[in-house]
């Protein structure tokens, strides 16, 4: 299990560890914590441009997920690869010099499962991940495999200059509806102190077993899943060289 910081106060000023043109040496990677390129709040200003390459990003993870340059489709981290699902629909596996301006990664590790064949729709899903989670001022990386009657999710092809923002974004989105599939959804909660800097709750991306489909999750129901939970209470958010990224 990952070590938690005894009398850590859970505020962003403190779980943030900001350094400007990070990089790290394997040596100082700790995989004790959840790693992020950027902020949230970068990302939804409309701050698209890639600042750090997967190669680095992959130095502090092997899980997780986050956004291209230019916002050029969903990422997912799975098991060391990443994939780029693009606006089409279509999945590669990215080649690890592309750049991302937003991505939250991490090495996971199992603290705790669980495995139910009752159905749930998204909220419900949600509703029963409330039910495992201890802390709720902790972050936790989460890993769902199942089979699934349905997901619906989407993905955005890349943006070109001047950049709107993250909100006026969505209406370029393209909606999937997959049926009778197995996957993976790849994940995080975050408690409600990072907003601003990440996603407070439930943030999720799925990739089919084929990886052949997948996308930012939307909807889901679910048949039976297998749910693997990864609890710390450590968040390292590391700002790209050069300062906040201009999205104009």
């Amino acid at each position: 299990m990952k070590k938690l910081l005894s009398g850590l106060i859970l505020t962003l000023s403190v779980i943030g560890l900001v350094s400007n043109g990070y990089t790290a040496s394997d040596k100082e990677v700790d995989q004790e914590l959840i790693y992020q390129t950027s902020r949230l709040d970068a990302l939804s200003a409309g701050r698209y441009d890639g600042k750090v390459t997967l190669r680095e990003v992959k130095k502090h993870g092997n899980f997780g997920l986050g956004a291209f340059d230019k916002l050029d489709g969903e990422m997912i981290l799975l098991d060391g690869t990443f994939y780029q699902i693009k606006g089409d629909g279509s999945i590669i596996v990215s080649s690890e010099s592309a750049k991302t301006p937003f991505a939250t990664v991490t090495f996971f590790e199992a603290d705790k499962k669980a495995s139910t064949d009752q159905g749930f729709n998204f909220q419900q899903l949600n509703a029963f991940l409330d039910s495992l989670l201890l802390n709720k001022q902790a972050f936790y990386a989460i890993k769902i495999d199942g089979t699934f009657k349905s997901v619906k999710t989407r993905s955005i092809p890349a943006q070109k200059k001047p950049y709107r923002p993250l909100a006026d974004v969505g209406q370029d989105q393209k909606i999937f509806d997959l049926r009778d599939v197995k996957g993976t959804l790849v994940g995080f909660w975050a408690p409600e102190s990072a907003s601003g800097v990440n996603f407070p709750g439930y943030h999720f991306h799925f990739i089919t077993e084929d990886k052949k489909s997948g996308g930012h999750v939307l909807e889901l129901q679910s048949s039976s899943i297998s749910v693997t939970l990864d609890e710390t209470m450590q968040n390292n958010l590391t700002q790209p060289k050069g300062g906040s990224p201009k999205g104009h």
